[in-house]
């Protein structure tokens, strides 16, 4: 029995509400279960150095964990300096949300995706990467609208779901509970039927083949039911 008393292969409720600040191109407060995180996009007419006379677009974002997002109060990263899980996670976000974009049909500019965690109960880069996707979305809704960008650079929605084996079962869309006790845990994220990256390791046991293939079977149900929620939010 999880914790949570949902089945193997059930998500946790999951909500996108859009445009829920006024100032960004892009916008969305993303709930699923207990994590919450707002995700906003700011379109740049200017690309990094390293892209200049390119002729490509680049997607980059940041991430962070407000102080009270987790059951005790955590220091803020502006004043000690990002954590290496930090800026591995936002590093994951942006690599991910590219793998979703045709950066020819973007043109030479930049759209930075924040990530800001509200509060965390487990599969907080998840989260980040779905809902990111869709403040992206509605950022290039936009540039189109008004005819910065002629097509639609957004090749298809990408979106990501942590699964495990917890109490020697197969589970979707871990919380807190389940992450911290979990004998594997993994984070996969996807474009379509396609895999982005997958990130999996074992916690105390490893595991077969087959256990990894009921997981990316579950990863594929989870990725199919975000993209039918990112796709109502932008519609």
């Amino acid at each position: 029995m999880r914790p949570s008393g949902r089945q193997t292969n059930e998500m946790r409720d999951v909500s996108i509400e859009t445009n829920v600040t006024i100032h960004a191109e892009g916008s969305c407060l993303i709930k699923m279960g207990n994590t919450h995180v707002l995700c906003t996009a700011t379109v740049d007419e200017k690309v990094p150095p390293f892209m200049r006379n390119s002729g490509l677009g680049w997607v980059t974002a940041e991430y962070g964990m407000l102080p009270r997002a987790t059951h005790t109060r955590m220091r803020r990263e502006a004043k000690n300096g990002q954590s290496g899980r930090t800026q591995e996670i936002q590093r994951l976000i942006g690599r991910s949300l590219r793998a979703g974009v045709d950066r020819v049909a973007l043109g030479e500019r930049q759209i930075q995706i924040d990530c800001d965690v509200i509060q965390a109960d487990g599969g907080t880069r998840c989260a980040a990467i779905t809902g990111g996707w869709v403040a992206l979305k509605l950022a290039v809704n936009k540039l189109m609208k008004a005819g910065m960008i002629t097509s639609d650079p957004l090749i298809e929605p990408v979106a990501a779901i942590s699964c495990g084996i917890y109490a020697g079962q197969e589970v979707l869309d871990l919380d807190y509970p389940e992450d911290s006790d979990a004998g594997v845990d993994g984070n996969f994220i996807m474009t379509g039927d396609k895999l982005i990256e997958v990130q999996m390791s074992a916690e105390g046991s490893t595991f077969s083949r087959s256990q990894m293939n009921g997981l990316l079977d579950l990863a594929e149900k989870g990725v199919s039911e975000l993209r039918a929620v990112q796709l109502a939010a932008v519609s």
